[in-house]
């Protein structure tokens, strides 16, 4: 599930109560330098009035006030380090204490979100996620093609290649996958592989049952609506479990049509799986669904016995 604006607001008040610890040690810094090396304090109090003087300088018209004040300036600079050094202090003690110094603690870098958010939006997600067991159960490190022979096989390690090369080449290249064929015979299990490695990697997974898709793009207030739908169009990888079991009419087409666009002209990758033939697919859904699916996603039948319903057979036999 997107977040909601009172959890990404908590996670803002986060960066400004960090900001705020930030400027009150610099400030208690500052303190403790000025009484233990006057000389610190003063030569701080003279880069304004050096600043002030040159800054007068180039309202009079001095060409040369602008290098000769960099010049100052860097003088000063230099005298202020060697004093933090000759009294023990390192450097850079006065500079503030960052815990990400790419946004400087504000979570974003150009007005883009910057990484160290996208990974504490990622783990709230995956926290509160009830996707977090089934991705503890349902990875590539217990992946097995021990239940499929021929064809099926032969399909199922197509996909599965596939799947990991999909994670390997993820940061580089924009891709696509669609998952049919039959009930239980791993195309979720996929999908749940893919999505618990690019987690792990810090990327922001959004994870919905089509019912579940549907329902928070066309369910809520226009405001809220509209905010959810930035998230599942900008999130690194959007999974849509289930294609088909959704309600479906007009509106709803409509709104899945706009997801897929939306995500493909931004370039971001979509999982699709479906137990719907493509013959199916195509009777259910707007030719333009249709051919977005078939033009931009790699395509993928994955058939065999209904794996789910073996081991559910397995367990209560126990």
């Amino acid at each position: 599930m997107p977040l909601t604006n009172q959890q990404y607001d908590s996670i803002l008040r986060e960066y400004e109560e960090k900001q705020n610890d930030s400027r009150r040690l610099q400030l208690a810094r500052v303190s403790e330098i000025y009484e233990k090396i006057p000389e610190y304090e003063e030569t701080d109090h003279a880069v304004s009035s050096v600043s002030v003087a040159h800054a007068r300088r180039l309202l009079e018209g001095d060409g040369q006030a602008l290098a000769d004040l960099k010049q100052s300036l860097h003088a000063l600079s230099e005298k202020k380090r060697m004093l933090l050094l000759s009294a023990g202090y390192p450097a850079d003690y006065l500079e503030p204490d960052y815990d990400c110094p790419l946004c400087r603690d504000t979570g974003y870098v150009e007005g883009a979100k910057c990484i160290c958010l996208k990974q504490k939006i990622v783990t709230l997600l995956y926290e509160q996620s009830n996707i977090r067991d089934t991705l503890k159960r349902e990875n590539f490190s217990v992946l097995s093609s021990d239940y499929y022979k021929g064809e099926d096989l032969e399909r199922f390690l197509r996909a599965s290649n596939a799947c990991q090369d999909f994670v390997r080449s993820f940061a580089s290249c924009y891709r696509n996958l669609f998952f049919y064929g039959s009930v239980g015979a791993g195309k979720t299990f996929l999908s749940n592989c893919i999505a618990r490695e690019l987690i792990e990697a810090g990327n922001l997974v959004l994870y919905f049952s089509a019912a579940g898709l549907i329902d928070i793009l066309s369910g809520r207030s226009r405001e809220e609506s509209a905010a959810a739908s930035q998230d599942i169009w900008h999130c690194d990888l959007l999974v849509i479990d289930d294609l088909g079991t959704e309600y479906t009419n007009a509106y709803v087409v409509s709104q899945l049509f706009s997801c897929l666009n939306e995500r493909h002209l931004r370039r971001k990758s979509t999982i699709i799986s479906t137990n719907l033939s493509l013959a199916d697919l195509r009777n259910k859904y707007s030719e333009r669904i249709f051919s977005r699916i078939t033009s931009n996603y790699d395509i993928f039948k994955i058939t065999g016995p209904d794996i789910r319903m073996y081991l559910k057979t397995i367990q209560n036999r126990k």
